[in-house]
């Protein structure tokens, strides 16, 4: 029965997107059926976490065998990632909500917000959970074509100018990663990852190193890795407060997945944690001085978030039990808490009419609560002990020092000064936006419940990771040690006999294939091997 929850991520919000769509006339039912939809996909994500930690769990679609169907697979950190990604897609949502209400705007946006942030939902979910290489870019492009009309909503000039940027730098991803998934097909003869991960191993070093140099480089688009990530922050800011909010918290942990999936899955060998080492270097200083010389906070949390996905390259970079745990961990701290420092923002924005720290302040005498609110995950991304970014972090750094390469070494140094930059820079939006003298008169206003109820519960989410760091370190061990084994994966999606659980019409046993039935006249019948004209096994 566990297995009937594995698609259930993806057909929930898909079936629900249409759905809203057919009642696009009525906001409220619209309303209703996003809030049940991404609630239960938070309690299946749950489930998943329980069923997957005694083995991934595997679906072949449509009942065709893994090698030849596609297939959808929860193992311990996809499980934990539809999880997290759930969450913040419901308190995001009804952040929305609580947004639309204040400003008694109930009839936009109608026909498209709610079935489109579904759609968003689903690929997602089905990035986390496939099994198979050209259905991950299918969800990437799942992922585009939401994203940029959530990004645009609004039609103003500069929504348009960075929907735009984004939508040409998102297509030069795809056309790399559809390049890079021709050559793999071309190589190897497959695109299921469990598969890959047998068939690789046995082609030309050369050209293994060709396409995880493509891979690479189509997924550190995606996951903003320096010198790639110019576009991020010049994309984001200009969305409104929600939007952005969810693109922050996720969409370029989509990229980073993707990395670890295919470096821990495909490429074992290493050859590439030098250079994802340096990228990791730069990643988090170049972000991270970017953030402190910016006077508008949208752009300042866009340049932080630049730099942080650093972090999280360095520990996937160290190819070790350690580094891959603590960066499972700070995985889920980071899309807590840069989720939720954006959520803030908005509502600082809706108090102060800005975002630009030059005309904001006072805000912590007008807003005590807002003050709150932005403090405690704003020191929890700049990694103040005990909250869960300094555990992240420590535990990364000590994974840098186990490396004991200068390079290593290095990398430390350039981890304590982002952290050190990272808490300047949060330091000088608190004091201008909170306690510098404003400009001209903010006027006090109350804060809408539905916004900053929604707020709050990711502020104590984000907390709970501090109070809970013990099981979800253990958690991500699991589930680091699931990845770096590999045959676990393996063993679920192919099965004793290489070919999963799942039955198709052409496919025997054996790996031959089964001639269809010859009727009287001699005409052959139509079977599934007419569409799918080769079995590779």
């Amino acid at each position: 029965m566990t297995s009937a929850l594995v698609p259930l991520p993806v057909m929930l919000p898909l079936f629900g997107a249409g759905l809203a769509l057919a009642l696009w006339k009525h906001t409220r039912a619209q309303r209703i059926i996003t809030v049940v939809v991404l609630a239960l996909m938070l309690a299946v994500g749950v489930g998943l976490i329980v069923a997957a930690d005694a083995g991934p769990v595997v679906v072949d679609v449509g009942g065709w065998a893994a090698p030849v169907g596609i297939v959808l697979v929860a193992d311990r950190l996809s499980a934990l990632m539809v999880t997290v990604s759930s969450l913040v897609l419901l308190c995001v949502f009804l952040y929305s909500l609580g947004q639309g209400i204040a400003d008694g705007d109930d009839e936009a946006p109608v026909a498209i917000y709610h079935p489109t942030y579904l759609v968003l939902a689903a690929g997602v979910s089905n990035a986390f959970l496939t099994g198979d290489l050209f259905n991950l870019y299918v969800g990437f492009e799942i992922l585009l074509a939401a994203s940029y009309v959530l990004l645009t909503l609004g039609g103003t000039g500069s929504r348009i100018r960075a929907g735009t940027i984004y939508v040409v730098v998102s297509l030069v991803s795809s056309a790399l990663f559809l390049v890079a998934l021709a050559m793999i097909y071309a190589a190897t003869g497959t695109v299921n990852l469990a598969q890959l991960a047998e068939r690789l191993p046995e082609i030309d070093a050369t050209t293994r190193l060709v396409l995880e140099i493509l891979l690479m480089l189509a997924f550190g688009i995606k996951a903003a890795i320096f010198p790639l990530s110019a576009w991020l922050p010049d994309s984001y800011p200009t969305a409104p407060a929600p939007v952005t909010a969810v693109f922050a918290g996720l969409l370029t942990k989509v990229g980073i997945y993707a990395i670890i999936r295919t470096q821990t899955l495909l490429f074992p060998d290493d050859r590439l944690d030098d250079v994802l080492l340096v990228a990791a270097l730069l990643t988090m200083l170049v972000g991270i001085l970017g953030a402190v010389a910016q006077d508008d906070i949208k752009r300042l949390l866009s340049f932080t978030l630049v730099s942080h996905i650093g972090y999280m390259v360095l520990g996937i970079a160290l190819s070790s039990q350690a580094g891959l745990t603590a960066t499972v961990f700070y995985v889920v701290h980071h899309i807590t808490v840069q989720t939720t420092l954006f959520l803030v923002v908005g509502l600082m924005e809706r108090i102060g009419g800005t975002t630009s720290l030059a005309r904001l302040g006072g805000l912590a005498k007008i807003a005590p609560l807002l003050a709150i609110l932005f403090f405690v995950p704003a020191m929890n991304l700049a990694g103040i002990p005990p909250l869960s970014g300094f555990l992240g972090k420590v535990g990364l750094l000590q994974g840098a020092v186990q490396l004991g390469t200068p390079l290593g070494y290095l990398l430390v140094g350039g981890g304590l000064v982002t952290s050190l930059l990272t808490l300047y820079a949060i330091v000088k939006a608190w004091n201008k936006a909170f306690w510098q003298t404003p400009p001209q008169e903010i006027r006090p206003q109350r804060l809408p419940s539905g916004m900053v109820g929604a707020t709050l519960a990711l502020v104590v989410f984000g907390l709970s990771l501090t109070v809970a760091a013990g099981p979800l370190f253990d958690y991500a061990g699991r589930a680091a040690e699931t990845l770096r084994a590999r045959t676990p994966y393996t063993a679920a999606v192919l099965g004793p006999d290489g070919r999963g659980e799942g039955t198709s019409n052409d496919v025997v046993p054996d790996g031959g294939t089964v001639l269809p039935d010859v009727p009287d006249d001699g005409t052959p019948s139509p079977t599934p091997a007419e569409s799918s004209t080769e079995v590779t096994g």
